[in-house]
């Protein structure tokens, strides 16, 4: 009933045409999710109500507003940075003139805008497999199947909640980063430092905040598997997003400034949309002093997280997602310019590594025959140990001697 109120609000009080519809929908599938946990018998109340749910927040209302080619401006930014990188090596405009000709994400995410360039806009099934809401949710879904953490109810439980599904439908642009970093924190509990230092540098090479999972997944390798481990993933991580990153910075290095870095924390040619009444924000709004302010109390905030890291790192996946939902919710908070809708992110970190993880699959039954112990069905027999043999000798006439442990003990003559 939560979650329908919160939907049910948008349509109300939000000045977004995708949000109001998004709203209109949820809120219908949030209240059909109750019923169903109601109505439904207790052995399939909670698929029946996860599937309702998702069907209203997630399916109907993603489905009206690919078709109708409706969504936030950032969908048109991906794509339209894809369609660059394609035709001239670079995702970003050389001189923009307005705020939506700016293209605030490091080059790696312009590769989800790929699709609408090759298929274009011309037909419906152009249209739907060009967008980019739809490849930004495919890695964001399959990064989280990756982990292992959710079995496929609780994955949909996620998915179907406003945390997901209102940035799915809409936008989707932290999507991909987000289930990265999941995957990466996966990579790293289980000690596969290379694997967790790919799968970091795909997600730096995304956008700059999620850099500071590389620190914390860093320092959950070095409790978990060792020093080494941790420095490997490091290295491969720095290597892998230099490698992702620095072709296009160097091609372009003053549009990726700009757009990139500045333009987001608010020192850029035009003031950032991002506004919501954070307390980083309102101290930017005091003037220059303000700004330095709230980006001096972001550095302390940063530090104070890296001090945690290194006298307290986290000893398993739970540990490190809240560490880097702290670090990462800190950052959005004190930042100069920020959106309410940034804290998902974190809030994202925090429950999905708070889902049970999938059971694993049971051990393969034996195949050694039948009448062998450890055979399936058949009971363990107690092993015959082979008895030891004895020769004979015979040491005269008629006195045979035995040889070994029972050899009998020599007859005494009673005393007279």
């Amino acid at each position: 009933m939560a979650a329908a109120v919160f939907a049910g609000a948008f349509p109300l009080v939000s000045g977004l045409g995708p949000h109001r519809v998004w709203g209109v929908f949820a809120a219908t599938g949030y209240l059909g999710a109750a019923v169903a946990a109601l109505v439904l018998p207790r052995s399939r109340a909670l698929a029946g109500s996860a599937a309702v749910a998702a069907a209203g927040a997630v399916a109907v209302p993603l489905l009206l507003l690919v078709v109708t080619g409706q969504g936030q401006s950032e969908v048109g930014v991906i794509e339209r940075s894809g369609g660059l990188l394609l035709r001239q090596g670079s995702p970003y405009l050389p001189e923009p003139h307005t705020v939506a000709e700016y293209t605030p994400y490091l080059p790696g995410l312009a590769l989800l805008g790929l699709p609408r360039a090759l298929a274009g806009s011309d037909g419906w099934a152009a249209g739907l497999l060009g967008d980019a809401r739809l490849w930004c949710a495919a890695v964001f879904l399959g990064c989280l199947l990756a982990t292992g953490r959710p079995h496929r109810r609780g994955l949909a439980l996620l998915t179907a909640s406003p945390l997901v599904a209102l940035p799915l439908c809409v936008s989707g642009v932290d999507l991909p980063m987000t289930g990265l970093c999941c995957l990466a924190l996966a990579a790293a509990a289980r000690g596969r430092a290379t694997g967790a230092g790919l799968v970091l540098a795909a997600a730096c090479a995304l956008k700059w905040t999620a850099w500071p999972a590389v620190p914390v997944a860093a320092a959950l390798l070095a409790s978990t598997a060792g020093r080494r481990a941790a420095l490997r993933a490091a290295a491969v991580a720095l290597a892998g997003t230099a490698a992702l990153v620095l072709p296009v910075a160097l091609r372009a290095p003053g549009p990726l400034v700009q757009q990139v870095f500045a333009f987001p924390t608010g020192r850029g040619a035009l003031p950032t949309p991002a506004g919501s009444p954070l307390p980083g924000h309102l101290l930017a709004g005091l003037g220059p002093a303000g700004w330095y302010a709230a980006v001096a109390l972001l550095l302390a905030g940063g530090l104070a997280v890296a001090v945690s890291l290194v006298r307290h790192p986290p000893r398993d996946v739970t540990g490190a997602a809240d560490r880097l939902a702290l670090g990462l919710g800190l950052a959005f908070l004190l930042a100069p310019a920020g959106r309410f809708g940034y804290l998902a992110l974190p809030l994202v970190l925090a429950v999905w590594a708070r889902l049970p993880a999938r059971a694993r699959p049971a051990a393969r039954r034996s195949r050694l025959p039948a009448g062998v112990p450890g055979a399936p069905g058949i009971a363990a027999v107690p092993a015959v140990h082979a008895v030891p043999s004895f020769r004979t000798r015979t040491t005269g006439p008629d006195r045979p001697r035995t040889t070994g442990p029972n050899r009998p003990r020599p007859e005494v003559a009673p005393a007279p």
